[in-house]
């Protein structure tokens, strides 16, 4: 998720689509919440690890 956030923020500053570059923000974001919350050792989505 982390990734096709990545993508999609670079995808969206390139060819000037601010829709990419939000939805982009938003993925990362949920992303590294999920990685943190995986990390800690907290079950996510029934999974004691989020990768």
């Amino acid at each position: 998720m982390i990734v096709l956030g990545v993508i999609l923020l670079v995808i969206g500053l390139i060819a000037g689509i601010s829709i990419l570059w939000t939805i982009g923000i938003i993925l990362v974001a949920i992303g590294l919440a999920l990685w943190v919350l995986g990390a800690m050792g907290r079950a996510v989505g029934g999974r004691r690890h989020y990768w």
